[in-house]
């Protein structure tokens, strides 16, 4: 089995297939998205056109929701997902942050909930404000923000589901208050929030494991396996070295013809969506090349499936200028096809590219 192109295909990056930002982030369930930029990449490389402005507009549209439902990381999710996200994972965390909270920065329910009246009172009647003005309202109460208190506050509540981002104002982000940014949906009960939740990531992520899943989600390893299985009549599988992958049903044919390249942005679902990577990382491992974490985390070129270096984009009179880091030697067919995809990010961004 060809884990990476299937996994490819099954993103929608080698096809890019979706013309709305909010059909990308329903496909993939979610879109990790501390790194704001990268993420708007991230949804705009799987559309057939996009553009960053447009991708940003659907945020402000609330097409698209940021917040932090999942592994007490920032994702984009979409509107009917948000509420049944939170109350399926975000317990978990909760609970696991509880004592360190109280160590570290002197946090407990008592101080939570003084918190949560604050942003209520703040941001009633539809109010914006900025990670600043949060934090002054906060202040204001006399409840103390510096040294990361505020940002802990933060997260905690959107992840009770007080909060989440609203649009930018600027370049800077700005909160709301949920109930009032995202429109009521219906609500699932837990079995099912557990069958979605595995049946949306195994289509759009397999070839995966169960403890890709796992990783993913944040689930404890009973439940991901619990939701898997009532997935299982939406998905096919196959055991590769011992281990079961589960897919989509229908998976998709290899495909002939020249290389491909992509730039993926940081924290890419095709990076970061598995606890297992390696299938992407044998060509770098077979040169000897070894970066660490930025082969998985930071922006990277991916070449038929293998990653095969990093990469960084600066602008220089009025246009992006896309720079390789380390990168592994490419042939010139490899090297026109990092061109290629260098263009397609500046048509994105709507600017031309210079590849330094």
């Amino acid at each position: 089995m060809d884990i990476v192109h299937r996994r490819l295909h099954t993103q929608y990056i080698a096809q890019a297939a979706f013309e709305q930002p909010g059909d990308v982030v329903r496909w993939l369930g979610a879109v990790q998205a501390q790194d704001y930029l990268g993420s708007l990449w991230a949804i705009g490389l799987r559309m057939r056109q996009a553009t960053e402005s447009a991708v940003e507009q659907a945020i402000a549209d609330r097409v698209i929701i940021r917040t932090w439902p999942m592994r007490g990381t920032l994702h984009f999710v979409a509107p009917e997902d948000v509420r049944w996200m939170l109350k399926l994972l975000t317990p978990r965390i909760v609970a696991a942050n509880a004592r360190r909270l109280i160590r570290q920065f002197d946090l407990d329910d008592a101080a939570i909930a003084r918190s949560k009246d604050v942003f209520l009172d703040a941001l009633h009647g539809g109010k914006r404000l900025s990670r600043d003005a949060m934090y002054k309202a906060l202040e204001a109460a006399h409840i103390p923000t510096a040294n990361q208190r505020g940002l802990q506050i933060v997260g905690r509540l959107a992840q009770e589901g007080v909060i989440c981002f609203g649009a930018r104002e600027g370049k800077q982000p700005t909160f709301v208050l949920l109930d009032e940014w995202v429109p009521a949906a219906r609500a699932i009960e837990r079995d099912e929030a557990l069958a979605e939740l595995a049946r949306r990531y195994f289509v759009s992520h397999g070839p995966a494991t169960v403890q890709d899943f796992a990783w993913w989600s944040g689930l404890a390893a009973a439940d991901a396996r619990a939701g898997l299985e009532m997935a299982r009549p939406h998905l096919a599988h196959e055991i590769v070295d011992g281990r079961t992958y589960w897919q989509p049903q229908s998976a998709p044919a290899a495909i002939d013809g020249p290389p491909r390249a992509y730039l993926l942005p940081a924290y890419d679902e095709y990076t970061v969506g598995y606890a297992d990577r390696s299938a992407a990382l044998d060509r770098m491992q077979a040169q000897g090349m070894n970066l660490g974490n930025a082969a998985v985390l930071g922006p990277t070129i991916v070449l038929d499936g293998q990653i095969v270096g990093t990469w960084k984009r600066t602008f220089s009179e009025g246009s992006v200028v896309v720079a390789p880091g380390h990168v592994a030697s490419l042939v010139e067919a490899e090297a026109q096809a990092f061109a290629a995809a260098a263009r397609h990010y500046g048509d994105f961004l709507g600017l031309p590219v210079v590849l330094a």
